[in-house]
């Protein structure tokens, strides 16, 4: 992922109710949901809802795929994956960014 990508999928996230979508996709699953399940659950009306859901798209973080009469709406599992590799590529130093965990005494637990 290249920066300018970057800078479009954080700018779609940075906004409330984008933010809440793509976090509602990405516990749907690949099964993903309706359009209009996604403006019920977000409490958006559905004109507002079709343009969040562009913006995601645009930026890359979601599909969308026709089934029947319905637009079904999931998020993109790649997208999502290159984002957070992007922003965690340099991350520590080159250190470990676990938290280190101690062994617990000898006859404990």
């Amino acid at each position: 992922m290249d920066s300018n990508t970057t800078i479009r999928a954080l700018a779609a996230l940075a906004q409330e109710h984008r933010l809440a979508v793509f976090r509602l996709l990405v516990q749907a699953g690949e099964a993903g949901l309706p359009a209009g399940a996604i403006a019920e659950a977000v409490g958006v009306p559905a004109s507002s809802m079709s343009f969040h859901l562009a913006q995601l798209s645009h930026a890359g973080l979601i599909r969308q795929r026709r089934q029947s009469r319905s637009l079904i709406y999931s998020a993109d599992y790649a997208a999502m994956g290159g984002l957070m590799a992007y922003l965690t590529e340099n991350c520590c130093g080159g250190q470990s960014c676990a938290p280190k965990v101690e062994a617990a005494p000898l006859g404990c637990c």
